[in-house]
C-alpha cells in the first residue's frame, strides 16, 4: 500500500455538553502545536469536523479526544472516518462555536433522544433494493450532482434546512412507511433521521458511516454507488477505496466539475465554467480570472498559492446554487 504524507479525519457525535464554549481554546491548542488543519464545530449538541495532519499527530488527537480528562470521555464512540492525502487538504486550522454541528433549525431533531436504525454498509444493498422502501439522498444539490445511489431520490435542496420543506411537501408517513437515508459521513441523516421520527414516520433507517464507509467497505464490483462522492475539502471527490476522484472546482463559482464538465466549450480553466457562464457573472470570471493569473504566476516562483477556506467555498458555492435555481425558476415562469 502506498504510503501517504496526511491522514484525513472526519468525526462527529451528538452529545450534550452545554460547556461547549470552554473546549475552544484547549482544542485548537492542542491541534495547531501538532500541525494539524482543518476546521471543527463545537456546539451543544457535539462536535464535528474534518482535520489532517501526520499519522502520530491523527492518532494523538483521537487519543485525546477519546480519554482526555478535559472531555471527560464524552466524545469516546465518535463516528470517525480516516482517509489519506497526499498534500495537506486544508489551509489553517479552525475551531469553531456553532449552535449546532448540522444546522436544521429544528430543536424537535435531537438524535441524542431518538434516532433512526442503523445500518451498516455490508447491509444497505439488501435495505434499498426492498421494493416498499423509499431511498432518499439528504445532502445538496451539488454533491448529489457529482455522485449518488442508484434510484435514489434527490431532494434538491441548496442547505440542509430546506430538507424540512421536502419532508413536508413529498413526504407522507401514512404513504412512506420505509424510508433509507444517506450522507456524505452519516451525520445529516442520523439529525434527519431523528427530525422525522418527530414527524411521525415509523420506521427510518440511516447508513451507518455514510457513502465514505461504504466506499470504503463494500467492494467496487458489489457496489450500488454511480459516480464520486463530494468532500469538503482541496481533494474535492473520492470514489471506491476512497480513492481520490477526478472531480474539480470551479475557481469562479466553486461548483465541482466532472471530467465531461470540463471538455464543454464553457469551461475555461480557473475562469468559468458551465454552472456560471451567463452575464451575470461577469465580475465573478474577472475575479476568477485574476486569481488564475497569481495561481499561474505563484506558481512560476515555485510558491504556493492559499486558496478559501471551507466555510467560504462552501457559502459561495450555496450562493451561486441558490442564484442559479432561482434564474431557473424565474425561467420556467416566464415561458
Amino acid at each position: 500500500m502506498t504510503e501517504h504524507a496526511f491522514t484525513v479525519v472526519a468525526l462527529y457525535k451528538f452529545v450534550d455538553q452545554p460547556d461547549f464554549a470552554d473546549l475552544k481554546a484547549p482544542l485548537a491548542e492542542f491541534c495547531c502545536a501538532r500541525a494539524i488543519r482543518g476546521t471543527l464545530l463545537l456546539a451543544p449538541e457535539g462536535i464535528n469536523g474534518t482535520v489532517a495532519g501526520s499519522a502520530q499527530a491523527m492518532r494523538e488527537l483521537v487519543g485525546w479526544l477519546e480519554d482526555g480528562n478535559i472531555f471527560g470521555g464524552r466524545f469516546r464512540g465518535a463516528e470517525i472516518k480516516y482517509s489519506y492525502a497526499d498534500a495537506q487538504p486544508f489551509h489553517r486550522m479552525k475551531v469553531r462555536l456553532k449552535s449546532e454541528i448540522v444546522t436544521l433549525r429544528a430543536p424537535e431533531a435531537n438524535p441524542g433522544r431518538q434516532v433512526g436504525t442503523y445500518v451498516a454498509p455490508e447491509d444497505w444493498n439488501d435495505l434499498i433494493a426492498q421494493e416498499d422502501v423509499i431511498v432518499i439522498d439528504t445532502r445538496n444539490d451539488y454533491e448529489v450532482a457529482l455522485g449518488t445511489f442508484a434510484n435514489a431520490q434527490d431532494p434538491g435542496t441548496v442547505t440542509f434546512t430546506e430538507f424540512k420543506d421536502y419532508v413536508a411537501s413529498q413526504l407522507d408517513p401514512a404513504k412512506h412507511k420505509k424510508v433509507a437515508m444517506f450522507c456524505t459521513g452519516g451525520i445529516r441523516c442520523e439529525k434527519a433521521s431523528s427530525y422525522m421520527l418527530s414527524q411521525g414516520f415509523e420506521e427510518v433507517f440511516h447508513l451507518k458511516g455514510g457513502i465514505l464507509n461504504y466506499l470504503e467497505n463494500v467492494p467496487e464490483d458489489q457496489s450500488l454507488w454511480q459516480g464520486e462522492c463530494f468532500v469538503f475539502d482541496e481533494r474535492v471527490a473520492v470514489g471506491h477505496g476512497l480513492r481520490i476522484g477526478d472531480a474539480q472546482l470551479c475557481r469562479a463559482c466553486r461548483q465541482p466539475l466532472t471530467p465531461s464538465d470540463r471538455e464543454r466549450p464553457e469551461f475555461i480553466e480557473g475562469v468559468q465554467c458551465h454552472h456560471c457562464a451567463g452575464e451575470e457573472n461577469a465580475a465573478k470570471r474577472a475575479a476568477a480570472a485574476e486569481r488564475q493569473r497569481q495561481m499561474e504566476l505563484a506558481a512560476a516562483r515555485g510558491e504556493a498559492h492559499l486558496g478559501e477556506d471551507a466555510k467560504a467555498i462552501a457559502e459561495r458555492r450555496r450562493l451561486a446554487s441558490k442564484a442559479k435555481r432561482e434564474a431557473d425558476r424565474a425561467k420556467n415562469t416566464a415561458g
